[in-house]
């Protein structure tokens, strides 16, 4: 353990460099460097809104209300950088000598770069607009429906720091190789055939993105030539529903190899998995979540270390850390266990080095950042579950000092709507919930088809169909957890979920009344219309195409109840208020 924990925070935003010498992080607001070889934290700067490493972590970039900051890990020097207006996502090139930064980000944004010969503008067009819609180009913004796809970037820096690739945001959104010198290239891809740009990373060889169709059935895996902007296609991505890349793909391995997230769907597998150039790395039993670096492999060749993988194997409820071999072996895939998951554990990978939430592996050596300790769970725990032939994850949560024999009203969580799993096996994942439970529900939570964590078909079962199969599976769920749980009480159910959950709530009562009898809906989605547009037509399809699907879908559409409160929405036919405390939520479930 380093140090005592005190009442710091806990660890986060964590960057490892590539010379397994540091670790850098944040608690709270104040930057933290782990000085890995004597295991001793030592406080960099307080009051930090970001920040960014160059590749070994020696030089820090870090903003403070809007003002530009260079720290040096090595000398311990902290000094402000001069900037052309407040800064913004600033990052150190690889070897730490410029840093790139950008200006005005909610409008024209424009990418700089402050290096020895001082603060000069490498992409920005402030003041021009689309003179057809009114509105301004930005540079080096991730750009609309970015978020969507995981992706919270718009530049990257060239491992040698001698280039940028840049997202320009107009009208549609294109990609731009900036040589330092102020020679450019344009990067050339079928952009009208495929306008998402899912994914980016350059991290050794040249860029790798993903690029899907606007209906997201067919992506291109594309290697970009850093010196023409030409790409070629390195693999391709197909679902009659929808492609969901796997965050951490496409990336090259050591070996000239591209590793690619797909699926495999045929001789009865349904995974989620990754492949190298086409060769499968990982089992179908094991739903791969997320790659985050790679680890050399003790005694293997040096071009071929094992991949750093978060994921979940036979229960979608346990989020773990796997090592995955990616030499090729006569035996098939190979994994191995690190670690299980809690809470808002991240993992962060460079050089030989690994840290899951507070452990820090280091080569044979585990460290402990310091951290508050975690409370024990006050009250019970939730009692976690498999019902129906579908095998649905679900959890019931009993108020503390409950009397087996008693009937409880139930409350049925819908979280923030699909695409979010709720029953996981962590109790501080249900924290929030324990305060519903102790007010006298039994709490149920369940994890219906259209969420992550099973297998892509339950994921994607929803397609065009939502409402419909959730509240099939919601309803269907229940009816399987009274014959475990006889004290759930299916006369008195009640409902609640905020934003797509809070839709779902709303709907849950419009749609099947016999199971579900009040409902509280924050924020709730009332028209598909207002959702974004990469996420509506992933579910529902093009809308042009299939206004009865997006009709069927809203709440507009499905009737009215004064038995559904509206929280920060309103609609003809239903109660609504601007905000409700926990309170008066509770007296109107209550009835």
């Amino acid at each position: 353990m380093i140090g005592d924990a005190g009442s710091v925070e806990y660890p986060n935003d964590v960057t490892v460099g590539a010379d397994s010498a540091r670790a850098v992080f944040l608690r709270s607001s104040e930057l933290w460097l782990l000085d890995l070889a004597g295991g001793v934290e030592r406080r960099v700067a307080d009051g930090v809104d970001s920040y960014a490493t160059d590749r070994d972590a020696r030089v820090v970039a870090l903003i403070r209300d809007g003002e530009l900051f260079r720290a040096d890990l090595i000398d311990g020097t902290l000094g402000r950088v001069a900037t052309s207006g407040p800064a913004h996502d600033a990052r150190p090139d690889p070897q730490g000598l410029a840093i790139g930064y950008l200006t005005d980000p909610g409008e024209a944004a424009s990418l700089r770069v402050a290096g020895p010969d001082g603060d000069r503008l490498l992409a920005g067009e402030p003041g021009n607009a689309w003179r057809e819609h009114g509105d301004t180009i930005a540079w080096g913004i991730p750009g609309a429906g970015a978020s969507e796809f995981g992706r919270t970037r718009g530049w990257w820096w060239s491992p040698d720091g001698r280039q940028i690739l840049a997202v320009r945001s107009a009208r549609s959104i294109s990609l731009h190789l900036l040589d330092l010198d102020e020679g450019w290239v344009d990067v050339h891809w079928d952009r009208e055939t495929y306008p998402h740009l899912a994914q980016v990373r350059w991290s050794g060889g040249g860029p790798l993105i993903t690029v899907l169709r606007r209906m997201q059935q067919h992506g291109l895996i594309l290697s970009i030539d850093p010196r023409t902007g030409e790409t070629q296609v390195h693999a391709e991505l197909a679902d009659a529903r929808w492609v969901e890349p796997i965050p951490g793909t496409p990336r090259h391995l050591p070996d000239g190899r591209v590793l690619v997230g797909g699926e495999l769907a045929h001789d009865g597998f349904d995974a989620r998995c990754l492949f190298a150039d086409g060769s499968l790395l990982t089992p179908p039993g094991l739903y791969v979540r997320r790659v985050t670096g790679t680890l050399p492999r003790a005694g293997g060749p040096a071009g071929s270390p094992d991949l750093i993988v978060e994921g979940s194997l036979g229960e979608p409820a346990v989020r773990e850390v796997f090592r995955v071999r990616t030499a090729l072996s006569g035996g098939g895939p190979e994994i191995q266990r690190i670690a299980t998951l809690t809470g808002s554990d991240q993992v962060t990978v460079g050089g030989d080095v690994l840290v899951a939430g507070t452990r820090v592996w280091h080569g044979e050596r585990e460290l402990t950042l310091r951290a508050p300790a975690s409370p024990p769970p006050s009250g019970n725990e939730a009692i976690l579950e498999r019902v129906t032939d579908r095998r649905l994850p679900a959890g019931v949560l009993y108020p503390a000092g409950h009397v087996v024999g008693t009937r409880l009203p139930v409350l049925v969580t819908m979280g923030d709507g699909p695409g979010r799993q709720q029953v996981l096996a962590d109790p501080s994942a249900w924290a929030s919930r324990r305060w519903w439970a102790d007010s006298g529900f039994a709490v149920v939570s369940i994890d219906s088809r259209g969420t992550p964590g099973v297998s892509p078909s339950f994921e994607k079962a929803v397609h065009r169909r939502l409402a419909d199969v959730v509240l099939a599976d919601q309803a269907d769920a229940l009816h399987a957890l009274h014959g475990k749980h006889p004290d759930l009480d299916l006369s008195r159910v009640s409902v609640r979920g905020q934003g797509l959950g809070g839709w779902l709530a709303a709907m849950a009562v419009l749609k099947r009344p016999e199971v579900f009898h009040r409902a509280v809906a924050h924020q709730p989605v009332v028209d598909w219309a207002d959702v974004p547009a990469t996420v509506a037509e992933r579910h529902l399809g093009d809308r042009a195409d299939s206004p009865d699907v997006y009709a069927h879908h809203g709440l507009a559409e499905a009737g009215v109840s004064t038995d559904v409160l509206l929280v920060g929405a309103e609609l003809a036919g239903f109660p609504s208020r601007r905000a409700v405390t926990c309170e008066e939520e509770l007296t109107f479930l209550n009835g």
